[in-house]
Parts: C-alpha cells; sequence; structure tokens
C-alpha cells in the first residue's frame, strides 16, 4: 500500500461495506467507473475481452489492495472487468466523497497521486513484457511478478509460488494459449529453472528467469500480480 496508517484511516472512514461471492462480478466494462474497491478479504482478477472473444488478465488483487478507476471525466466507464475469484469482503469509496476528502487533506492528496503513479507504471510494465519479449519473456515475467505476490521460500533458494494457478489461467495473463504455456513450461523445467510441485509452481532459477524476461529489478510494489 501507499498510504500512510492515518490516511489509510481516512479512506476506511468513508468506505461503505460490500460482500461479494465468487464467480460474480463486482462491475462489467461500460459500467460507470465511479468508485474504488478497497479488498479486505478475498481475490479479485480485472479482466479485458478482445473482439475475438479471448480474454487477457491485467491483475490479480488481494486483501489490501485498493483498485478501481475514477477519470476526471464525469462520464467516464470501466474499462474492464472486475471478477471475484473468492468469497470476499471490499471497502467501497464513492467518488464524491473521496473528492472532499482529498481537499480537506493534502498530505492523503500526495499518498493518492503515488499510488495512481505506481498503478500507471505497473500497468506499462505488464504492457512492455507482452509487447518487448515475447511469449517465453511474457511468462518468465509473470512467474516473477507471481513469486512476489505469493512466493515462499522453498529449499535451497527456491521460491514456491503459494497460489494454484493452472496453465490456462497463466496463459490468460499472457495473452497466450494453453497450448503455449505447456510447452514453455516444459521448455524451462528442461533448464531446470522451474519445477512442478502437486500442482504449484517452484522456481529454481529465478535469474535464469531474469535474463529471459530483460528483468529491470522493478520495486516489488510494482513487480507484482
Amino acid at each position: 500500500m501507499f498510504f500512510s496508517k492515518e490516511n489509510l484511516e481516512l479512506l476506511e472512514g468513508i468506505m461503505y461495506p460490500k460482500r461479494a461471492e465468487a464467480g460474480s462480478y463486482l462491475y462489467w466494462e461500460g459500467d460507470t467507473a465511479d468508485k474504488l474497491y478497497f479488498v479486505k478479504k478475498g481475490r479479485v482478477k480485472i479482466t479485458k475481452n478482445s473482439d475475438s472473444g479471448s480474454k487477457i488478465t491485467l491483475y490479480m488483487h488481494h486483501t489490501g489492495d485498493l483498485f478501481g478507476q475514477i477519470d476526471p471525466f464525469y462520464d467516464a466507464v470501466q474499462s474492464f472487468d472486475a471478477e471475484v475469484l473468492e468469497d470476499s469482503e471490499f471497502g467501497v469509496i464513492q467518488r464524491k466523497d473521496l473528492e472532499v476528502l482529498l481537499w480537506q487533506h493534502g498530505d492523503l492528496a500526495i499518498d493518492f497521486m503515488k499510488w495512481m503513479a505506481a498503478t500507471q507504471r505497473m500497468t506499462q510494465t505488464k504492457f512492455r513484457d507482452l509487447m518487448l519479449f515475447g511469449k517465453p519473456g511474457a511468462l518468465c515475467s509473470l512467474l516473477i511478478r507471481l513469486s512476489n505476490s505469493y512466493g515462499k521460500p522453498c529449499g535451497d533458494r527456491q521460491i514456491k509460488i503459494s497460489k494454484k494457478l493452472n496453465n490456462t489461467e497463466m496463459a490468460e495473463m499472457i495473452g497466450a494459449t494453453r497450448e503455449s504455456v505447456n510447452r514453455m513450461l516444459s521448455d524451462m523445467r528442461k533448464e531446470n529453472a522451474v519445477a512442478i510441485d502437486n500442482g504449484y509452481v517452484v522456481i529454481k532459477d529465478l535469474d535464469y528467469l531474469k535474463n529471459v524476461c530483460s528483468c529491470e529489478n522493478c520495486p516489488k510494489e510494482i513487480c507484482r500480480v
């Protein structure tokens, strides 16, 4: 989070509670964009559908994350879908309440600008991965991001990703097919860079992944799913 304890308490003071079940949607592309969501418990994925019907997952938000789209234009609409992955609890912030709070508290406005800048940079780095380094680079970058978000030390300099993601889910996160992810993971296993342990991905050679995607060693607050 990019908010001090005091400023987070200010934001919590204008939140109203919302519960959502797994498989439901907080919003759809085209809905009015006038709210932010703070994840108190659970997980959400932000997706974009193409004209061909394929779907790409841009973000995975979990407990402690603030997300949403608030534009300076009052007729703005959502650019993505927000699908709830497990039974979750949220704090919802209305744009009109947020604007009053930002006007009253300059230090909160600065923290909010930092959060917006970090979100923008995160989006830019993900598109960089997809466009500049091909599918293998995008997959390696995804595995690094997953290790920063869900990684646990495992053995000698190994990292076990504690969230199970199947190959279809990983394919959606890099704009690839399940078959291509199968093939790329198989190649990485042959290089002894990754392993699969009961459905969990284990990173055995982090430097190998960083070399493939020309890692820029961004802060973990940016290099995450």
